[in-house]
């Protein structure tokens, strides 16, 4: 089980700024780069291109997994029991808000998802109270020259959709932040090894303009510019 603090990240959201939610944490099952995230991807294409109704949505499954971004020469069978796995660790994880009064609200990432092996459709179930997630991710994820120039590399993704949210001018990230967002498993230096390769991959696909520096112990990244359309 892990927990991640995105309360910089979600503070903007109508739910925390009209019931005054200052902290806001992710908790569940730790989520792979590889299936997960596609997977998360894919769930996200789904709410921007799909019609919703009653906060449900319903697709067919080969059109999911083209959302996801899996490959099609895996079997049938196999998709499916990756995609049962990782939307039962997507649904499993929470989001919880809570503030100084100790006024909390807890929900789910994904309130639930179902395969129909008769209609061969996938449904998913959205809290309509955090819906704003999943338009403020599509915001990101509607720019996809990055995504679609970084094939397999999940770790340079997963990066570029945290860095592509960050305001204006942002302040320097810490290397650790990076580490929380990825939420790897291996060593700290293979993870920071991880990191610096993938943000050369974001330099090199011309979205990135970053550099490197020490404070103390902490290593720290400056982004200078952001060029969503690729330079």
């Amino acid at each position: 089980m892990t927990s991640i603090d995105v309360s910089k990240e979600l503070r903007q959201l109508s739910l925390a700024k009209s019931e005054g939610y200052e902290r806001i944490h992710i908790s569940g099952a730790r989520l792979d780069m590889d299936n997960d995230f596609k997977t998360w991807i894919g769930i996200i294409h789904a709410f921007a291109r799909y019609h919703v109704t009653n906060e449900e949505l319903v697709l067919p499954f080969v059109e999911f997994i083209r959302l996801c971004g899996f490959s099609s020469s895996l079997s049938s069978a196999r998709l499916r029991k990756r995609l049962e796995i990782s939307l039962t660790r997507i649904a499993s994880n929470t989001i919880s808000f809570s503030n100084q009064s100790g006024d909390y609200y807890v929900t789910h990432l994904v309130q639930s998802a179902k395969y129909n092996s008769k209609t061969d459709e996938i449904c998913l179930q959205a809290d309509p109270n955090i819906f704003e997630i999943y338009q403020f991710d599509r915001k990101v994820l509607l720019q996809l020259r990055a995504i679609n120039a970084l094939p397999r590399k999940e770790s340079a993704q997963a990066l570029y959709t945290f860095i592509e949210s960050l305001p204006s001018n942002p302040i320097p990230v810490s290397i650790e932040r990076f580490r929380q967002r990825l939420n790897l498993t291996s060593r700290t230096i293979t993870q920071n090894a991880i990191i610096r390769k993938a943000l050369a991959q974001l330099k090199e696909i011309g979205y990135l303009d970053h550099s490197e520096v020490k404070r103390g112990h902490m290593t720290y990244f400056i982004i200078h510019h952001r060029y969503p359309e690729l330079r």
